[in-house]
């Protein structure tokens, strides 16, 4: 359903809020996640769990960051209807980076609860190659599942247009957005907290109080800021504007507030970027910690084994 609403207030002032906010996050976005890659690549020379997620991360975040300045130009200028086929190529890889971020942060705290809170079954499930082959699929199901839908957000033969703007009704269909909403958003974030939260009860009954174990709890809270804070704001403003495309909310002035609240939410956003750079941060302190995690689980386990056993 299209609106009669215009938005012609909302769209002048997010041409200048884009601005503002898309060069800070790409310039440090892109200097941290390549710093980030060096590290990982050449300094830290012996390849573990968390060094391959976090690489694997910190190329989700270089291909959301490549998209950043095409999509600074488009909120400025038309394109010519003959770039269709690059906008839709570049959105996609905008897509891919962002829910391939949302799904290697989930398997990096599903990893790490395992390793914490199930030592003994960590020694069968957790490895380098299984991490790996984690992150591949990960590559894999964004890829098989974005490419193929981002190609039919525009309507074919349209004249000049906004790239990243303004997408057909077949981009704002139910089917598409409840699979956003659920796959892409609801189901990872429920599986990243509940495994954060256990993680974190797991430490504080282990009764270590070691540096190495502030560094693991400050991880994962790093870790939840860098899903939670850029992602539920954006996915909360997607379903709104799925209801104003179904014609669920008509009134003009709540078109306008949501129109500017789901633009100023997209771009914001894409501070997961920046707020990854916090795991990258702490990497080194897990790297170093996860020998000793896994003892103190243990020693936990053991404790409590012997403690029921005297009952």
């Amino acid at each position: 359903m299209q609106s009669n609403c215009s938005m012609v207030g909302v769209d002048n002032l997010m041409r200048y809020l884009e601005l503002i906010i898309y060069m800070p996050i790409f310039l440090f976005g892109l200097i941290l996640n390549v710093a980030a890659l060096l590290v990982f690549c050449i300094f830290l020379r012996k390849w573990t769990e968390s060094t391959i997620y976090m690489t694997s991360l910190a190329l989700m975040d270089l291909l959301l960051l490549f998209p950043l300045p095409f999509k600074m130009h488009a909120a400025n200028n038309l394109w010519p209807a003959y770039l269709q086929p690059l906008c839709s190529g570049l959105e996609s890889l905008y897509f891919i980076g962002i829910y391939g971020s949302i799904y290697t942060i989930m398997c990096i705290a599903v990893d790490r609860w395992v390793a914490i809170c199930h030592p003994f079954k960590a020694k069968q499930l957790r490895s380098p190659k299984a991490a790996l082959g984690t992150c591949v699929g990960v590559w894999v199901l964004v890829l098989a599942a974005i490419s193929p839908t981002s190609y039919r957000f525009r309507e074919a033969g349209q004249m000049d247009f906004h790239c990243f703007h303004r997408f057909s009704q077949k981009g704002w269909s139910p089917a598409v957005i409840i699979c956003v909403e659920v796959f892409g958003f609801l189901v990872p974030a429920l599986v990243v907290i509940y495994c954060s939260v256990r993680t974190i009860w797991a430490l504080q009954q282990s009764g270590q109080r070691s540096l190495q174990s502030r560094a693991c709890v400050k991880i994962i809270y790093s870790s939840l800021s860098a899903f939670l804070l850029p992602f539920t704001p954006s996915h909360l403003a997607i379903l709104l504007q799925f209801l104003v495309r179904q014609g669920a909310i008509q009134d003009c002035s709540n078109q306008a507030r949501i129109s500017l609240f789901i633009q100023i939410a997209m771009c914001l956003s894409n501070i997961t970027c920046c707020l990854d750079a916090l795991c990258y941060y702490f990497i080194a302190h897990e790297v170093r910690s996860t020998k000793h995690s896994f003892r103190i689980s243990m020693i936990s386990q053991r404790r409590a084994t012997f403690s029921t056993s005297e009952v």
